[in-house]
């Protein structure tokens, strides 16, 4: 594979995007046949994909590995409990093998039916019963009316707002250790405190608005890391309805809408630059995304953007939750700059903690070490061309990075390298997408402040 930007420490880079746009080629005129994968979610949304594969017996094989990428990719940017395969029963059943008992993609059912409480299938229709997308729309955000409280609930601090007609009147941040407890009396008593002390400065409460790391499902925790050391029965129980129940000890009938956090910093973005069609992705412990529609809008997608493929190389690193290859946690995350480090030549102690083997590399990149800069720039090349993955599935007009990978000179360095393979490989995407790294300005509206404009205030 010829690329026309290389990954300086990673030689052996296949970007999907690349594969996707050659595979295409391939399936052009008579080779190629219409293929339309559906994936539906709760409320019975669908999300539809079309595209084009090989006619069977042509190269099954390529046909199979690529579907599966895509469908791998649908389920973490949109959800689902259901695939349905238009146009080949032997790509469907190839595809539910994969997602059964034992397959390949075992993880990834397991982890949508948990989510979407329903069994994980896979059917196979014909192309005239080809499924259609259908989605909601209903508004969520940049309602700035009245006495709103803003919860942003982190893995190390959880802030809280008072927010009055769209000017924040009080915020504290306050540390608590949520990952490190079992009991979901500590987290339920950490969450109802800061909103109790969000609601003591001011005169009523007219809507809560809730930024939470996890999975969130009409306003229910579904999967979160914050819970990692709740039992099952504990999370069942206690923890899916917390937001829900903490509104109600609040008063009675407080409207409460509760966004995963990546969504709600796409919706900071978007604010901040008054447009829409926003794309966030943070890149920190791992890669966190969010997105903002056409309408203003945030999709009730998942949007779980570190399980996404990146790297069609199957000798890729494999991600250690998942067990998958190429996926973008290791590739936009502190995992991306430890893994390449070996291959720039800088050793790290092994003893560090990844966030601390981060901060060696950023040391060297403010030094102006070329090694730490090439680590960067490898990483501005996986970007570059996953953007343009990206846009296969989502309508991006701007793309708002952040996160401690992208603090100081190294996120400058990354996105400019990004921009460079937009240019060159993706002429046409380039005149539409806009790369942005967060400034002062763009501060403005914070996490918080964002977070209390989810819901609309009682009337």
């Amino acid at each position: 594979m010829e690329l026309k930007v290389k990954a300086k420490y990673d030689p052996g880079f296949e970007p999907i995007s690349i594969v996707y746009r050659e595979f295409m080629k391939r399936c052009e005129g008579e080779n190629g046949t219409d293929i339309v994968i559906g994936a539906v979610r709760n409320k019975e949304y669908v999300s539809a994909f079309k595209t084009r594969i090989l006619k069977e017996g042509i190269d099954d094989k390529a046909n199979f590995k690529f579907i599966e990428r895509i469908v791998k990719s649908m389920l973490w940017v949109y959800g689902g409990y259901k695939i349905i395969i238009a146009g080949s029963d032997k790509v469907a059943e190839y595809i539910k093998a994969a997602y059964a008992k034992g397959g390949s993609r075992e993880f990834d059912a397991n982890f949508m039916s948990r989510v979407f409480e329903k069994p994980f299938e896979v059917v196979s229709v014909s192309i005239d019963e080809a499924p259609v997308s259908v989605g909601s729309s209903s508004s969520v955000g940049r309602n700035l009316d009245g006495c709103r409280i803003g919860f942003d609930a982190g893995g190390s601090d959880r802030k809280v707002s008072a927010v009055v007609n769209g000017e924040p009147v009080y915020s504290e941040e306050v540390v608590w250790f949520p990952k490190l407890q079992s009991d979901p009396k500590y987290h339920y008593d950490g969450i109802l405190e800061a909103m109790k002390s969000a609601a003591s400065h001011m005169p009523r409460v007219d809507a809560i608005g809730v930024s939470t790391a996890g999975v969130v499902i009409d306003n229910r925790m579904m999967v979160g890391s914050l819970f990692l050391k709740v039992s099952d029965e504990d999370f069942e129980k206690h923890v899916k309805n917390i937001y829900l129940d903490v509104a109600k000890e609040l008063g009675d009938n407080i409207p409460i809408e509760v966004a995963n956090d990546g969504d709600v910093t796409a919706l900071t973005g978007a604010m901040n630059l008054e447009d829409v069609k926003v794309l966030g992705i943070a890149m920190g412990t791992s890669e966190a995304g969010g997105y903002v529609d056409e309408n203003g809008n945030i999709t009730g997608w998942l949007n779980e953007l570190a399980f996404v493929p990146v790297d069609y190389n199957e000798d890729a690193m494999l991600d250690e939750w998942s067990g998958d290859y190429g996926c973008g946690v290791k590739y936009f995350s502190q995992d991306a700059v430890i893994k390449l480090a070996p291959a720039a030549g800088i050793e790290i102690d092994e003893s560090l903690s990844p966030a601390e083997k981060l901060k060696v590399v950023q040391k060297l990149m403010e030094e102006g070490d070329e090694r730490a800069k090439g680590i960067y720039e490898t990483i501005g090349v996986y970007f570059g061309y996953q953007i343009a993955f990206y846009a296969l599935f989502y309508q991006i007009k701007h793309v708002l990075i952040l996160g401690r990978v992208t603090s100081g000179n190294g996120g400058v360095l990354l996105l400019d390298k990004a921009q460079e393979v937009l240019d060159k490989e993706f002429p046409e995407l380039a005149k539409e997408v806009c790369l942005n790294i967060p400034d002062e300005k763009s501060r403005r509206v914070g996490q918080s402040v964002a977070a209390a404009s989810l819901a609309e205030s009682r009337k």
